[in-house]
């Protein structure tokens, strides 16, 4: 069996700002940093062979804390990298216009053709984080792999391994530097492949980032 564990990046500028990242990027605010060195300090106990990150600079910057900790290089790989949402990337939720708003919420609520314009569509973001999950399972025997990227793109990967096409509404919360796990097993009582063992796990952390407090 291989057991993987999901992470997504810590609390961003861009984040307590509420603005849209997507493939653009901020850095990590001082609370992301102190979540990534929480997370660190719960992998060394994980047993954590290697850290594969998506390649954009906030994802980049947590996997480097924790492999860090863990006493292994960061493995960048692009197809971890977040839903691109196209002409909306680096704007403030707030200044959306309502058709830009509408684009928006496309994306996180089931439309199945759903594409911010020069973006990406879910079905095109899950088929890659897919593809990049599969690939691990070509890491030795007895690897422990810790992978980190986005909220949008992890969703859309543990929402696909529960039976969920990429594009279902988007109902599971994964705050800055949670912590999930997926394993690939054979069990007589679970369906072959991949299962879900744990999803947002939070309880390393302090108090929830910026961008997930309901106003």
């Amino acid at each position: 069996m291989l057991q993987v564990y999901l992470v997504r990046h810590g609390e961003t500028v861009w984040n307590a700002a509420r603005r849209i990242q997507g493939q653009s990027d901020s850095a990590l605010t001082a609370k992301g940093e102190l979540q990534a060195r929480q997370v660190a300090q719960r992998a060394q106990s994980l047993g954590i062979t290697h850290v594969v990150a998506s390649d954009l600079g906030r994802a980049r910057r947590t996997a480097e804390i924790i492999a860090d900790a863990c006493g292994c290089p960061v493995i960048l790989e692009p197809r971890l990298r977040e839903l691109h949402m196209g002409v909306l990337e680096e704007r403030e939720i707030d200044s959306l216009t309502a058709e830009e708003e509408t684009w928006r919420k496309q994306m996180v609520d089931g439309t199945p053709d759903g594409r911010i314009p020069q973006g990406e569509s879910m079905t095109e973001l899950g088929a890659r984080v897919r593809e990049a999950l599969d690939s691990l399972l070509a890491l030795p025997a007895g690897s422990v792999p810790l992978v980190v990227s986005h909220g949008i793109a992890l969703g859309c990967l543990l929402g696909t391994i529960i039976g969920l096409p990429p594009y279902a509404e988007r109902r599971l919360r994964l705050r800055n530097c949670s912590i999930s796990r997926v394993d690939h097993q054979q069990s007589p009582w679970l369906a072959p492949g991949w299962i879900v063992e744990s999803a947002g796990d939070v309880s390393h952390l302090d108090l929830p980032a910026l961008d997930e407090l309901q106003r």
